[in-house]
């Protein structure tokens, strides 16, 4: 049954044909219409077509569904005593990802299942429609297997991530071998993208020429490609994802004048994830360069047990604004239409006809009060 949403203050779309023609798309008193949970029609209120059934927003703003294009959702333990740790003046450099494998490994497929749901319930709570969810805490053939699988019970978007860290006690060269061998023939028909840590400034993560074996192996296997790089240092990272075309590369808070010329030349979305810097008291990302050279930015919540244990995207644009000199606009362009693009999908991060009808609905009047009330709960899923 088709369903007319009505009663919109004011739409963003993400379609700079519609509205008021602005990147964002602005539509004042709008409404859109609902097919088979797709957009049928979207435009003035005052010419809306009938529908079978009706939905009033009453006075709110909508925007589309947050797209988390970073997130590592399946895991299991605590980890808040690290985070007080670091509060204290520890640094990060990945080595806690140890503690975290061992909960993982030791949770059941029910508990974990349970763990999993509860939080994409909690993202769908604070708008968040589409979101990407990596492997990474199993770091054995059977445990990365079942978190894909468990990942693909709710998205599609599923990353495998053996090269997360090299476990405690391996041989690199033997678990590099694993990785990008009967892991990833194991874990590859479970996942839509290939992962890795690429920071040689870690102990426990990847250099250049290793990420690159994982990286290679994986587009032979017909997985995407995505990285983590520049995250504690400068790196080989994002050129390395550039040169191999990865649809993203997420962290880059260390970046070079050759790193920010190579992203914005490239078709490779440089993911800023500004919460991991909230989180670990490290240097922000300088997104204002990225965006003023051309480059095309997502913003996502990496949530973690470790570095970044919050679902919210609202908070990240918060962040993303007060701590990164973005706009409100750049910021939530980055959040939805960004993350889309990250992810390398045309039916999301945007609302107009033959899209998704993914919508985050405001208790506000305005997209600006995101960032302006950062911290209080205004976004939810439309239906969650």
């Amino acid at each position: 049954m088709s369903r007319l949403v009505t009663g919109i203050v004011e739409l963003v779309t993400n379609d700079p044909a519609l509205g008021d023609g602005s990147r964002l798309g602005l539509v004042t008193d709008a409404a859109l219409v609902i097919d088979d949970g797709h957009v049928a029609w979207v435009g003035r209120a005052a010419d809306a077509p009938a529908a079978d059934e009706r939905t009033d927003l009453d006075g709110r703003a909508a925007v589309p569904g947050f797209v988390d294009s970073h997130t590592h959702l399946v895991f299991a333990g605590d980890r808040s005593a690290e985070f007080d740790a670091r509060m204290s003046g520890t640094p990060y450099d990945g080595g806690g990802i140890a503690t975290t494998v061992a909960a993982t490994r030791q949770a059941g497929d029910d508990a974990l299942r349970a763990l999993l749901a509860r939080r994409v319930a909690e993202m769908g709570a604070q708008g968040t429609t589409t979101a990407e969810i990596k492997s990474g805490y199993g770091l054995t053939v059977a445990d990365e297997v079942r978190a894909l699988r468990l990942a693909g019970e709710v998205t599609p978007e599923t990353t495998f991530l053996g090269a997360h860290v090299v476990p405690a006690g391996a041989d690199r060269a033997d678990y590099l071998a694993l990785v990008t061998g009967e892991m990833l023939a194991a874990c590859a028909p479970f996942a839509r993208w290939i992962d890795v840590f690429c920071e040689p400034a870690s102990p426990h993560a990847f250099d250049g020429d290793e990420a690159r074996a994982v990286l290679v192996a994986g587009a032979r296997a017909g997985l995407g490609l995505r990285v983590h790089g520049n995250q504690l240092a400068p790196g080989p990272g994002v050129q390395l994802a550039v040169e191999l075309g990865a649809a993203s590369v997420d962290h880059c808070t260390h970046l070079g004048r050759a790193d920010v010329d190579a992203l914005a030349g490239a078709d490779t979305v440089a993911t800023l994830l500004p919460g991991v810097e909230f989180s670990t008291r490290s240097p922000y990302p300088d997104a204002r360069a990225l965006l003023d050279a051309g480059a095309t930015v997502a913003l996502a919540t990496d949530c973690n047990p470790g570095t970044c244990y919050s679902s919210s995207m609202p908070f990240v644009i918060a962040l993303a604004v007060r701590e990164l000199r973005m706009t409100q606009a750049e910021a939530l362009w980055a959040a939805t239409a960004g993350g889309a693009r990250a992810l390398r999908r045309e039916d999301v991060g945007v609302l107009r006809v033959g899209s998704r009808a993914d919508i985050a609905v405001l208790d506000a009047p305005s997209y600006q009060h995101l960032a302006y009330r950062p911290g209080v709960p205004i976004a939810h899923a439309l239906g969650a």
